[in-house]
């Protein structure tokens, strides 16, 4: 995630924690490697990590929280990966971008890298996901393909209301927002999330996030 200065306007509200824990949480156990950053502080740095992250790049907690997500990079990482990350952050639109990054020991690897903004109740941004898989090297194109063909698959599968719902998780918005958009009580928002990641084999809310946008919802 590209540079992002800070919001000075921003204030550490109770909102903003809930969302933090709630995040938190959601992440600790996923099998896929992401992270949290906060775009109010300067720099959109790492706030939040699960294990996976650390596995998959070589890099302790310590050495990831509080920087950007940038010291992935190396030397041959193109600047037009870079430049499509960035622009979907100031967009404030998920994207999947394949990109070459670099683990702590300098080994070069193919990183299919999501990145999808989190909006509070205001619809102001809140936090963005980050979440990471490996790109076999000399299966890009065709693993790019699988994953949109599988993804594409699950979603057949689902209601036409667990769909609406996907979609706008997808776009970052919370569950009181998602009812107000569809006419439904929060608590049913509640349940097709529930239903969604159980149908879908996600374990959290970023894993939903990105089997939406490998599917070009």
């Amino acid at each position: 995630m590209e540079h992002w200065p800070a919001d000075p306007g921003f204030s550490d509200t109770d909102e903003h924690r809930s969302i933090r824990r709630e995040l938190s949480s959601s992440i600790a156990h996923s099998p896929t490697a992401t992270i949290l950053t906060d775009p109010h502080q300067p720099d959109n740095p790492v706030i939040e990590m699960n294990d996976a992250f650390g596995t998959l790049t070589g890099y302790a907690r310590d050495e990831i929280l509080g920087r950007n997500c940038r010291f992935l990079a190396g030397p041959d990482t193109d600047p037009a990966d870079r430049a499509k990350m960035r622009d979907a952050i100031e967009r404030q639109v998920p994207a999947l971008i394949e990109i070459l990054n670099y683990k702590r020991d300098g080994t070069p690897f193919r990183n299919a890298v999501l990145v999808a903004p989190v909006f509070d109740s205001a619809q102001r941004i809140a936090f963005y996901i980050g979440s990471q898989r490996e790109v076999p090297p000399d299966a890009a194109a065709a693993s790019a393909r699988d994953r949109r063909n599988t993804a594409l698959a699950a979603i057949d599968t689902l209601p036409g209301r667990q769909v609406q719902v996907l979609k706008r998780v997808a776009k970052g918005l919370r569950n009181k927002q998602i009812a107000g958009e569809l006419g439904i009580a929060e608590r049913t928002v509640k349940m097709h999330r529930a239903q969604l990641k159980k149908r879908l084999g996600a374990q959290s809310a970023a894993d939903l996030v990105r089997i939406a946008v490998e599917a070009g919802l």
